[in-house]
């Protein structure tokens, strides 16, 4: 049932991405379609962004259709676990702060700039941003499914029960401050999402909506519950009987979200700014600063995880007979050889097509 389940979730995420990569395609290659105001930014600018993002979501695309194919288990767990990490990071603040913001606008009445069709008809954001939606429920779900399969007698573990690893002390050693300074990070956003002004210049202030402000605060909480996580994983008396897999939810949504949205942004406004001298795409003061620390925080934890994770997947492994001090009983040459051959021809039996 979980692997027709994993099936049916992630050719819907395929399914989901296509729309998107089609409009994208379309502005690379020239057809401004949905495009109201095509001249606000420079060609160069625009193919690039567009470029840039449709490679984004095709990794997507591969990464859901990896995860429904059998061989998808023997696949490095490297190659799936970072675009997932990064897709969830874009995914989940976008899912929340874009649906906070647009019951927001109802309630209050303020303007919500996906209806205006200053720069792109509105029909575009309900293309992509409907398709975001249901490529974070889908290809999240599908990754949670695989997960499951993959690593479930970690995940389901009380955190007592976690295995001590060689590193624990020195990856309590990096990842203590980084969750408080996630934790910190995620309260300014937090502040700025519900209408403080906290270090915002005033040109920023005046361009803020009902949209920037969803963003900011859900933004804010995934960084907030993200440290909570951390100082779950890394401190795991403090509740010892809750399950691995619930303070590890936490803190790679959390993570993600400041690495993904908080400080890649920055990083690529910083990079505008190199390749353009007379730009000025960075922010000043707090805001610049905070994408910054969200940035290195996220790569902080990012490492730490990485090493976590291989070490604990390392203690829970079997270990073989020698491992334990028992050596393997001595066999005469005709014996390896009738033995080398049975275990071929039992290796072709079970072998299947997607083995070969």
């Amino acid at each position: 049932m979980n692997s027709r389940r994993l099936t049916l979730l992630g050719r819907i995420a395929v399914v989901a991405c296509l729309p998107y990569l089609a409009l994208k395609l379309l502005w690379v290659l020239g057809f401004d379609i949905g495009v109201i105001d095509a001249p606000r930014v420079s060609r160069a600018t625009w193919v690039a962004g567009n470029a840039f993002t449709f490679l984004l979501d095709a990794v997507a695309a591969v990464v859901a259709h990896t995860l429904t194919r059998p061989g998808g288990r023997r696949a490095p767990a490297w190659l799936l676990a970072f675009p997932l990490w990064m897709a969830s990071g874009l995914l989940l603040p976008l899912l929340t702060g874009l649906v906070g913001g647009s019951l927001t606008g109802l309630v209050t009445g303020a303007r919500n700039p996906l209806t205006t069709g200053d720069f792109l008809a509105p029909w575009v954001f309900g293309v992509v941003y409907g398709g975001f939606l249901v490529e974070a429920v889908t290809l999240l779900g599908a990754f949670t499914v695989y997960a499951h399969q993959r690593w479930g007698g970690l995940l389901r573990r009380p955190l007592h029960d976690l295995p001590g690893t060689a590193g624990r002390a020195v990856q309590r050693i990096f990842l203590l401050p980084a969750a408080v300074l996630l934790a910190a990070l995620g309260t300014v956003r937090i502040l700025w999402g519900t209408g403080s002004t906290l270090g915002v210049a005033a040109t920023d202030t005046d361009s803020r909506n009902v949209l920037t402000a969803a963003a900011d605060w859900s933004q804010g909480l995934y960084s907030v519950a993200g440290a909570a996580g951390l100082l779950l994983l890394v401190l795991p008396g403090l509740l010892p009987r809750l399950r691995v897999r619930t303070a590890l939810a936490l803190a790679w949504s959390g993570s993600a979200a400041a690495f993904a949205c908080g400080g890649c942004l920055w990083l690529g406004q910083a990079v505008a700014d190199g390749l353009s001298p007379g730009a000025s795409a960075v922010p000043d003061g707090l805001p610049g600063l905070l994408g910054a620390l969200e940035l290195c925080t996220g790569l902080v934890v990012l490492c730490a995880g990485a090493f976590t994770l291989c070490e604990l997947t390392a203690a829970a492994r079997p270990a073989s007979p020698a491992a334990h001090g028992h050596p393997a009983p001595p066999m005469g040459h005709a014996q390896e050889h009738s033995a080398f051959s049975a275990s071929r021809r039992h290796t072709r039996e079970c072998a299947t097509p997607d083995d070969r």
